[in-house]
This record gives structure tokens, sequence and C-alpha cells, in this order.
């Protein structure tokens, strides 16, 4: 069984601006927070208490007027994946939730270079977190009132994967991580990540296309689409690509 109707925040954190998406069930305030990879406080303080810098952009209440819905409660950290951006401060929202973190067991090491990559950008992370749960290819995951499906995306990273949020009274709702963008695709170039173009255009194309057209789409950056618009328009793994050739725009 899916949601109905559920309430969507996201903010875009960080130097990278990575979208972390906080989803909520509206009767039952069960929350999940997906890559909270940065200004943890900031999640932390709108969370529990719709205080400080809120939201780049929600469909629901944007302050205590949504009294009409229970207190929200954090029931799981749920991660696309684990470059720093998406991953680097979920050792602090630990610190605040008692919860656990779910994660595809071949980002583990990734996550472990959490700092190091950081640092790249002139700043620092905790120490990395070691994930509670294994993300699990084709899982149909259900965490408090909420259900997704799990959808490993490689290419991007080797553990990538999308989550399928499953509604009832409505599209369902994607959250990709750096699978898939608006008009673009995740780097495939990036070090210690074991990025692949092929293997990822073969994800989308095997993973995602099939989904329902009007299904919307979270990339990690950017702005909204959806996979019709995608699988349509898309110049490195759209229609007008080639199906099989994968070869415009390839990153090199």
């Amino acid at each position: 069984m899916g949601v109905s109707k559920p309430w969507v925040e996201y903010f875009f954190v960080g130097v990278l601006q990575m979208r972390c998406s906080i989803v909520t069930d509206r009767a039952t305030g069960d929350t999940v927070i997906i890559d909270g990879g940065g200004e943890p406080e900031r999640l932390i303080d709108w969370v529990d208490g719709f205080a400080g810098n809120g939201p780049d952009w929600s469909n629901g209440p944007r302050s205590d007027n949504g009294s009409y819905i229970p207190s929200r409660k954090v029931v799981a950290l749920v991660n696309t994946h684990a470059h720093f951006d998406h991953s680097g401060h979920i050792p602090d929202l630990l610190n605040r939730y008692d919860v656990q973190w779910y994660l595809h067991p071949d980002d583990t090491y990734l996550q472990t270079l959490a700092p190091s990559s950081a640092q790249r950008y002139g700043f620092e992370v905790p120490e990395p977190a070691v994930a509670d749960v294994d993300l699990v290819a084709g899982e149909i995951l259900e965490i408090g009132a909420l259900t997704f499906e799990i959808l490993h995306t490689p290419g991007h990273t080797l553990g990538g994967c999308c989550l399928r949020l499953i509604v009832d009274d409505g599209p369902d709702h994607l959250f990709v991580g750096d699978t898939l963008f608006a008009g673009s695709v995740g780097r495939t170039d990036l070090p210690d990540t074991g990025g692949d173009f092929t293997v990822l255009a073969q994800s989308i194309h095997t993973q995602l296309w099939p989904l329902a057209p009007d299904t919307i789409v979270y990339p990690g950056h950017g702005p909204l689409t959806t996979i019709g618009h995608e699988k349509q328009t898309n110049p490195f793994v759209g229609d007008d690509a080639g199906a099989g050739i994968y070869s415009r725009g390839r990153y090199a």
C-alpha cells in the first residue's frame, strides 16, 4: 500500500547545493530524510519545530500552521548514494534522531572517503557513519507508513539507488540522487567511485524508463522533472540519443 498525498519538502544544502528531500506521511507524521548530506542544523530546526531557514520548496505547511497533522517523527535516514555532499553530515542527523541509516553496500567504501573528498572543497565533515541497513535491489521497503521500491542504478557510483515512493492517489515520486538530472545524467569520471557511462545508461534504460511517464523525478541537483519528459528528450539517454548506443554527450 502506498501513501496518500505525501508531504514532500526539499532543501538545497551545502557548497554543491545538493537536494535533501524530507518525505512525511500526513496521517501519521512518519518522516524519512533522503540524502541528509549538509546543513544538518537547518534540517533539524525545521523538522522539529518549523524554525529557521525552511525548505526551498514544499507542497505542505511552511510554518506551525501545520497543526492539523501529527507532529513529525523521523523514522529513518535513507541515501541514494555516498558522495560526501549527500552523506557527509549523516552522523549529525544520527546524533539527533535515534533511527537507522539505509545505504547500498556497494557504496560502503565510498562513504569512508567523505572527509577526504570534502577537504578538496576546503571544508570538513564528521567521521563517516556506517550504514545500519543495506538497501537491496528490487526490495519493497516499508519504513513507518511510507513504502519505497529500491531500484539499484549503478553507473554514477557502484551502489547508487533510486527510491520510488509509492503513492496511492497521484503520481509516484522518484528520488534519483545523481543518476538522472533534468536534461542530463550523473558524472561518471569522478575518482574512487566506480563510474561508468555505459553502466549508468543501462541502469536508466532498464530501471527508470519502464516507470510511469508522470513519475515525478527529484534529482540530487537542479530542477524537478518527470520520467516521461526525460525519456523523450534527455540528450544523454533519451529516445533521441539512440537506444543501445549511448554516444551523445558521453563523459570521456
